[in-house]
């Protein structure tokens, strides 16, 4: 990365003027919001901290929006805006929400039962699909990525006997306990701020820098790595992209030490059709997928290659009777599947594909112009349909690089004017993306409102 700027500037803006942008916004904000701090004020003490769920208190608004109704790529709330919407519920909703296949879908399967804890014919159709789409693995559905993730680490224990799972410094995976750890002088640590957290995480897992192929080795070399698990791109701070031969070079590593390659593609299925493992040919050993993966349906999953299964049966049988600590009753339930075949038949296409990425590829453009025009120390980087806008010089190359990127106070600022300007991007990491239903005036008008944001920063 380049030098850093003087220490009066925050991200290359002078303060007073941030300031100025975000003290007149917040207020533009709770002035045209009436009735949703009313309605808050009413009905939101039912909720510990005031929210249904404690991460709406990301949302950097003086009070949140209450929405009536999201459809496609807009949304509208209880005061009358309508807002463009590339948030997409943080990706759950990538393909726009309420697709008309799917919706359709869950008209059809309501009449038939919501879950019953047997496989319907949808479910037939289903499996096929996702074999279809990301490669030749043995499925197992779950509600969330989260769930995913668990029961596939706890897989990939159970096949190799070793105790460990090597992640990346920075990542996220869900909220999986087992791999809620950092690196803090170059030492895995529990990460901080967890809640009532009183394990000591390092005994299962170990962190190392992304796209640090010594340090995997090193760490893989001890002999007690069950498996590597990896985003194809790093999503959960400002994104990082894989130096090239990156990942190549860990499907060599993990042979070489005999830990599994396990690749989570619940932010990445933004790449293209496949995910980035399918755009980029990788070969993990496990693969997840969750979030849009049933058109906003809460549903995930996750699949071992034939060679894998054939070592999770092995190790299935040999263990004694009781609980195998994976699954739940409300996974795999018809509406899942009904969603997911509607999703993967019908939403999940080349065609809507080559839609999102030729917009996110207008949107991304856009943006490196307008930060080129007001000379910005900030840079662009987009991975198929999803595009961030990062304060900071790039390329980055890691977790700790991303993690001195962020920039809260500019990032929170600018979030809120441009939801005063009709545009709607993720609370997290200046995330914005491209729907099927997106449309190219929508990516306009956001182009146009950060311009002008930026004309009043720089």
């Amino acid at each position: 990365m380049s030098e850093s700027l003087p220490d009066t500037l925050i991200a290359g803006i002078r303060p007073e003027r941030l300031e100025k942008l975000r003290a007149r916004e917040a207020k533009r904000f709770a002035q045209g919001r009436p009735k949703a701090r009313a309605a808050l004020d009413l009905g939101a003490d039912a909720f510990l901290d005031g929210v249904p769920l404690h991460w709406m208190k990301d949302w950097p608004m003086p009070h949140l929006p209450l929405i009536t109704k999201a459809k496609g790529a807009r949304i509208t709330d209880i005061d009358g805006y309508e807002i463009d919407d590339f948030c997409l519920g943080d990706t759950g909703s990538m393909f726009g929400h309420s697709p008309a296949p799917v919706a359709k879908a869950i008209r059809r399967q309501a009449g038939r039962g919501l879950t019953y804890m047997l496989p319907s014919e949808d479910a037939l159709e289903a499996g096929r699909l996702l074999t279809e789409r990301f490669g030749d693995f043995h499925w197992q559905i779950a509600t969330t990525a989260t769930d995913a993730n668990r029961f596939a680490i706890r897989v990939a224990r159970a096949i190799t006997g070793r105790a460990k799972i090597l992640v990346f410094n920075g990542c996220y995976h869900g909220t999986v306990d087992d791999v809620m750890v950092e690196l803090s002088n170059c030492t895995t640590h529990n990460r901080a701020g967890l809640m009532g957290q009183v394990a000591d995480l390092t005994l299962g897992a170990v962190a190392c820098e992304f796209n640090d192929l010594a340090g995997v080795e090193a760490a893989l070399a001890r002999g007690d790595i069950a498996a590597i698990l990896t985003e194809p791109v790093m999503t959960n701070s400002c994104m990082v992209l894989p130096d090239p031969g990156f990942h190549a070079g860990l499907r060599a590593l993990s042979l070489k030490y005999g830990a599994l390659l396990m690749i989570d593609e619940t932010h990445t299925i933004s790449s293209g059709l496949g995910g980035y493992t399918g755009v980029h040919h990788l070969a993990p050993d496990i693969f997840v997928v969750g979030k849009c993966v049933a058109g906003g349906m809460p549903t995930a999953a996750w699949g071992l290659t034939p060679e894998t299964a054939a070592r999770y049966a092995a190790a299935n049988e040999a263990r004694a009777p009781g609980h195998s600590g994976m699954g739940t009753t409300l996974s795999a339930n018809p509406m899942q599947f009904a969603c997911l075949k509607a999703t993967l038949s019908e939403v999940m296409t080349a065609k809507n594909y080559a839609h999102m990425e030729a917009l996110a590829d207008r949107l991304a453009a856009g943006l490196a112009t307008s930060i080129t025009r007001h000379k910005a120390p900030w840079h662009v980087v987009r991975v198929g349909a999803r595009v961030e806008f990062i304060c900071a010089p790039g390329p980055l190359q890691n977790g700790t690089e991303a993690a001195m990127a962020h920039q809260p106070q500019v990032e929170s600022a600018l979030h809120v004017a441009l939801l005063n300007r009709g545009c709607l991007i993720a609370p997290f990491h200046n995330m914005m993306l491209i729907s099927p239903a997106t449309k190219k005036r929508q990516v306009d008008r956001l182009i146009a409102a950060f311009d002008e944001t930026l004309s009043e920063l720089f």
